[in-house]
């Protein structure tokens, strides 16, 4: 599992495996899952991630997984 901020969109992306999507669907404001057509979800994407998640928060996040 990865997970990356895009600070300059605003997007957090949480990456389960490598691979394509074949389908995109928003289930929440701005909350997007990417799954492959046999239903496997392989990424989320939160936009507007500063308004959902604080700052100091989405930092611990993504310094905590990356080690």
């Amino acid at each position: 599992m990865k997970i990356s901020v895009d600070s300059k969109n605003d997007i957090m992306r949480i990456k389960f495996q490598e691979g394509s999507y074949d389908i995109s669907k928003e289930v929440g404001n701005g909350i997007i899952i990417d799954m492959t057509k046999d239903n496997k979800i392989m990424a989320i994407e939160i936009l507007n991630v500063s308004q959902k998640i604080p700052k100091k928060d989405i930092k611990e996040v993504t310094i905590g997984i990356s080690n």
